[in-house]
């Protein structure tokens, strides 16, 4: 019989993808199940996340250990939490949230929260006998989502000419989850070829996409085009784009005006929408994730007005997983779908009340993946649970990426097995 009651919990100070520290937390509950949540960390972060503690000890790890978030979790947050039950993921959350006091989790550190929150809902799941993605989402978790797959990287996750972030191909002419991922990984490997062939570089970037020397966005995407015809694809049916421009990244000045940080180009806002009009109308892109900068809110408004109903305007780093924030998008009527990252918000309970916020508003939901991630698979399910509909978790490469993948492969197994079993329509 299960008995989901918190016996112990203890944290520790573990690598994550780039070789940085991060938080893990283990708990462990009165039946002997036991449960495991890992913190993700961001390279290009929004303003209004919440906050990732880090010693800032310059003899351990340049400054980028954990320690105090890993003490924060055996010292204050165990001791209280103890004999609560691990399956009202709410309630653990509230009063890991009410010991922290803090408007950005800056006082336990959202890494510290996070690694709790996500392994009580593990250890939960594992003492129910049941998958994750069915313990959060129950009977109706059936979506497979549409991989956004980053395969050509600039900006913060390469050291090449590109400003825009993430050059991505989304599979939404397939069948099902399996056959999704086999195309993306055709076209990768054929992007790869493509590349060698004309002498670049195929070193990968944080993420697991190729960071060739290139500086235009316009070869990059014409890049995409040749991958996709190359490996027997066609265009715009077989397979979108997807772009994240992370144009929060880029300096503004006084007046508004945007630097692009590699180039030296300077946009406005109206400017800047004109680009990304111009791009749309040339390449078949679908989707574009923080096309302009997370305070520029005018500016989203009128990119929506324009672009809203023949391309998907995501906000990341303009939501950041925050209600608050999301609901101004949905008054104001700025972007149209919001990207979902766990460590942005810091509990697993706020990150569904903002995946439901932004559904019951008819705004499209990606759960996604950080450029500093783990071996932990949570994401994968929770993009299920939450019937999310697409996932961004990089390139089919490295195995902090592959991992998530391959569980997506045997969740889609399952729920074929129950009939339940959905993919694509994301649009």
């Amino acid at each position: 019989m299960s008995d989901t009651r918190i016996k112990q919990i203890r944290a520790r100070e573990i690598l994550d993808s780039r070789g940085d520290p991060t938080v893990e937390a283990e708990v462990r509950l009165e039946d002997s199940t036991t449960g495991t949540g890992q913190s993700p960390s961001g390279a290009s972060t929004g303003l209004y996340e919440a906050c990732e503690l880090r010693d800032n000890d310059k003899s351990r790890y340049l400054g980028k250990g954990v320690r105090s978030a890993v003490e924060n979790i055996n010292e204050k947050l165990a001791p209280l939490l103890v004999g609560s039950d691990a399956a009202d993921i709410y309630a653990i959350d509230r009063t890991m949230t009410a010991i922290d006091g803090s408007k950005d989790k800056s006082k336990l550190g959202a890494n510290a929260i996070l690694a709790v929150s996500l392994a009580c809902a593990e250890a939960a799941a594992k003492s129910h006998g049941m998958p994750l993605y069915r313990f959060i989402g129950g009977v109706s978790a059936s979506r497979m989502p549409v991989p956004m797959m980053n395969i050509l990287n600039g900006g913060a996750h390469s050291s090449n000419g590109l400003d825009v972030q993430e050059f991505m191909i989304m599979p939404v002419g397939a069948a099902d989850f399996s056959q999704a991922l086999q195309w993306c990984c055709e076209v990768y490997h054929t992007l790869a070829k493509i590349l060698k062939n004309k002498g670049m570089s195929t070193a990968v970037g944080d993420e697991g996409g190729f960071a060739p020397e290139i500086t235009c966005d316009t070869e990059a995407l014409d890049l995409l085009c040749d991958a996709v015809r190359s490996a027997g694809f066609a265009l715009g049916t077989d397979f979108v784009f997807a772009l994240d421009a992370a144009a929060s990244e880029w300096k503004t000045d006084e007046k508004g005006y945007y630097r692009l940080t590699k180039s030296g180009e300077e946009y406005d806002s109206k400017q800047l929408i004109d680009r990304w009009e111009f791009l749309c109308g040339k390449y078949p892109i679908r989707s574009l994730e923080d096309g302009l900068g997370e305070e520029d809110w005018k500016g989203w408004q009128m990119m929506t007005s324009r672009l809203g109903r023949n391309v998907q305007l995501v906000g990341d780093d303009l939501f950041v997983t925050n209600t608050k924030r999301i609901s101004r998008g949905i008054q104001e009527g700025a972007a149209n779908a919001v990207l979902i990252k766990l460590n942005q918000i810091g509990t697993l309970s706020e990150t569904i009340d903002a995946v439901r916020l932004a559904k019951n508003h008819g705004y499209n939901v990606i759960i996604s993946h950080r450029s500093g991630e783990t071996e932990g698979t949570f994401i994968a399910d929770l993009s299920v649970a939450l019937n999310a509909g697409q996932i961004k978790t990089g390139a089919p490469c490295r195995s902090e990426r592959t991992a998530k993948y391959n569980r997506l492969l045997r969740i889609g197994e399952e729920v074929f097995r129950s009939g339940d079993d959905v993919y694509g329509n994301c649009f």
